[in-house]
């Protein structure tokens, strides 16, 4: 048994609570640009004086409709400005938050009401609103729905407009650090999502070790652009960590827009889930190759990674630095245009990144800082930074965190990050803690120096007919790092031998048709059988087994005709494999890799 301790850099005291930093910002640092907004096309400015007086407001208007005290209030939102003035103004009406996707489907949303027994709601859009009123009769508890599109604010601001300031004062210094600050359901990739209890306590001990681990990325003057789904606990932490370190935030729910987006709101931080730092490296390597440019942009792409792996061994020859020099001004600096030209270092986590995409992005200059954590943790557990990176890992435990690998490879996690139970759940809630330590369901390895590095899901361990144990994770982080490959599945339980199925990048898919000479009309399902197509798809996993024994490679796949998706509900909100839904719908294809002789 393996274990690695970091020491708290900060407490928190028994009185603090996510509260006070907005209300310090206020009458510390007034006239500080806390938030940028995005109104028809312009970023505007807000001061740290004028988002704690909309806080203020917004809290009235909840305590003039009656919520008291602990009372639960639903979020359902894409990410924008006034997801984080809810938020707040939740907190300093010293209720309790209950994030909600805003892709939920209406049996979602209806659960995660009903079972925090949420008294208010607040949705973004009509579509959101009529979801809503199609369960509504299901949730005798739920007294208020407020509406963005339709002048929520402002509606509550005028409902609230003879509450005095004090009575909330009153009401948010009454917030202690082990009270309930949000419940967060998690996805779910099995069964029923649970309740997840964060605490103040939880979440300004995550901001403190964030801000310990990142102590130049996040500080005044520097700037964050959210994108992520706020209700994805890595990306609410950040936005609520930005506001305590006086990083200027703005927000954008269009991922489509996002380049748009990065290259007007110019972040010196950009926080993602890897999925999007693939569309990036993905997007670029296909702008190339369509342009012509495709040979020199493989070989600045191998210079970057030869580059970035030389860091970690001496640093780059001579030979190697002329020629990452010569690049940086070809192709890298486009590449960091793209992240809007000021962006210093980037932060990773929710899956795996991969080895060769890490190495790409440092050697390009733009560091991304993998890590670890669940929403049980308050977003990162283990995370790699300024100071102690190890590509490939996903870092060191934060600060004031202890962790642990069990007998069986399971990593257990301890700390002041870690929550205390899940809502109403004390059988799930006594099966995750055990003698103080969280059993997160993931198999990993801790080195010497305490990184650690994840292998695996032990509910996703495949035993083929052999007996052999098979992390599947291992392989399809190596799958989706190839730009043709969007999402894969490798299967295999009980059976004689390891399969995948492959679905390709829709994205990249124009432009390798275009490259092959394939009809720009022809489909992935028409095309399944060619040669081209399966030949590259069979380098890809011939690489991807170089990393596993003979008994673990994948000997089949199947090139699967559509994209998995979160609508299809083969993925998560979070982008997490629903392999239970992937197993159903696509048995027919499965048992055929095993039928074929």
């Amino acid at each position: 048994m393996r274990e690695f301790s970091v020491p708290a850099t900060a407490t928190v005291a028994d009185e603090e609570n996510l509260t006070d930093m907005v209300q310090a910002n206020a009458e510390r640092f007034a006239t500080a640009v806390s938030f940028r907004r995005r109104v028809d096309g312009t970023w505007l400015d807000v001061t740290a004086k004028e988002f704690a007086a909309e806080v203020v407001a917004v809290a009235k208007g909840f305590i003039a409709a009656g919520i008291q005290q602990g009372d639960r209030i639903g979020l359902l939102s894409k990410t924008r400005y006034e997801w984080t003035l809810f938020d707040y103004a939740i907190w300093f009406a010293g209720a309790v938050s209950v994030p909600i996707y805003e892709t939920s489907a209406a049996a979602q949303v209806e659960w995660n009401l009903s079972d925090s027994g949420a008294r208010a709601v607040v949705v973004e859009t009509a579509a959101h609103r009529s979801t809503l009123d199609g369960v509504r009769g299901n949730l005798p508890e739920l007294a208020h729905v407020w509406q963005i599109d339709g002048g929520a604010v402002a509606a509550l601001v005028e409902a609230g407009k003879d509450i005095p300031d004090a009575e909330v004062h009153a009401r948010r210094a009454a917030i202690k650090a082990d009270d309930l600050a949000t419940l967060i359901y998690t996805s779910g990739t099995t069964g029923r999502p649970k309740g997840c209890e964060l605490t103040h306590r939880n979440l300004l001990s995550e901001i403190r070790a964030a801000i310990s681990a990142f102590p130049t990325l996040l500080q005044a003057g520097n700037s964050l652009l959210a994108f992520l789904p706020l209700a994805h606990v890595l990306a609410r932490v950040l936005a609520v960590c930005a506001v305590y370190t006086r990083t200027t935030v703005g927000h954008t729910a269009d991922v489509k827009n996002l380049v748009a987006d990065l290259g007007t709101f110019r972040p010196t931080v950009v926080v993602s889930v890897p999925r999007v730092f693939e569309k990036v490296y993905n997007g670029a390597k296909q702008k190339a190759h369509g342009d012509g440019k495709g040979k020199i942009f493989d070989l600045a792409e191998a210079t970057a990674v030869a580059y970035s792996e030389a860091q970690d061994h001496g640093g780059a020859g001579l030979g190697l630095k002329i020629k990452h020099a010569i690049f940086d001004k070809l192709v890298y600096v486009k590449l960091r245009n793209a992240l809007g030209g000021r962006c210093q270092a980037a932060v990773s986590g929710g899956a795996p990144l991969g080895t060769r995409l890490a190495h790409f992005f440092r050697g390009v200059g733009v560091t991304v800082y993998e890590g670890y954590g669940l929403t049980e943790t308050s977003a990162a557990a283990c995370v790699n930074t300024q100071d102690a990176i190890r590509i490939g890992s996903v870092g060191r435990p934060v600060a004031g965190t202890s962790v642990r690998i069990d007998e069986d490879g399971e990593v257990l996690i301890k700390g002041p990050i870690v929550f205390q139970r899940y809502w109403k759940n004390e059988a799930a809630s006594a099966e995750a803690i055990r003698d103080e330590w969280f059993h997160t369901g993931d198999l990993g390895e801790l080195d010497d120096e305490g990184f650690l590095s994840i292998t695996g899901r032990k509910k996703e361990i495949i035993v083929t007919a052999g007996g052999k144990n098979v992390a599947p994770a291992v392989l399809e982080d190596r799958l989706r790092a190839h730009p043709l490959i969007s999402q894969c599945m490798v299967v295999g339980d009980r059976q004689p031998f390891i399969a995948a199925l492959i679905t390709v990048d829709p994205e990249f898919f124009p432009a390798w048709k275009k490259q092959h000479g394939k009809p720009d009309a022809a489909t992935v399902a028409e095309l399944s059988d060619d040669a081209d197509l399966r030949g590259e798809i069979e380098a890809a996993v011939a690489e991807a087994n170089l990393a596993v024994s003979n008994a673990e490679a994948i000997k089949k796949f199947r090139i699967l005709p559509v994209d998995f998706t979160e609508a299809g509900g083969e993925l998560t909100p979070s982008l997490k494999l629903r392999r239970n839904v992937v197993n159903e719908t696509y048995s027919t294809e499965i048992t055929g890799m095993y039928s074929q002789k």
